[in-house]
């Protein structure tokens, strides 16, 4: 990774942890992006024919979907792009976390596609499903931590190996460069 794009990234990522942090900020606007994949888990897993799976499929996916992007650079080798995907699928655990804390209170104005008149709370049905609805604030400071290092941890992952590099490939990159160089 170019020392200018591992700078140019790490402002970024820092950037939106502070912006995050504050819980204002344009960067934000991305969580956006994410709620017609999580409505959009609902209708894919609606295919199985089981409720828990029907309500759960949103999170899944909402999680899912930038886990396999992820999964998909790094057998690309692309730094960049396995630590972009990872990055917002842990930020992602942060909304996540909001509609866990409001499973009992219910007090979040909720999306849904197709029939309103059918909305259930996602997180209400699957904590009292499991019988853990009592829990939900406990169970949703867990998850909010476990984006919050997750997040930091792929940034640091991301500075350790775009600093650290492959000496092999950089050697070569210098190899390269100087012979075509030298031709000119």
């Amino acid at each position: 990774m170019p020392r200018a794009v591992l700078i140019g990234a790490s402002g970024f990522y820092l950037l939106f942890l502070y912006q995050e942090a504050r819980g204002r900020g344009p960067l934000l606007l991305i969580d956006l992006v994410f709620v017609p994949i999580h409505e959009g888990g609902h209708l894919l897993f609606r295919f199985f024919g089981w409720q828990f799976l029907y309500v759960a499929g949103g999170t899944l996916l909402q999680i899912g979907v930038p886990l396999i992007l992820a999964a998909y650079f790094a057998s690309q080798r692309q730094i960049e792009g396995t630590a972009f995907c990872t990055f917002f699928s842990f930020e992602q655990f942060l909304p996540i976390a909001t509609y866990m804390a409001d499973a009992r209170t219910q007090q979040l104005q909720l999306i849904t596609v197709g029939d309103s008149g059918f909305v259930i709370h996602d997180w209400n049905y699957l904590f009292s499903a499991l019988g853990v609805i009592n829990h939900d604030i406990q169970i949703a400071h867990v998850v909010r931590v476990a984006g919050w290092i997750g997040m930091i941890a792929t940034v640091g992952w991301m500075v350790w190996r775009g600093w650290k590099g492959n000496p092999q490939s950089a050697r070569s990159v210098e190899i390269g460069a100087s012979s075509t160089f030298s031709a000119k």
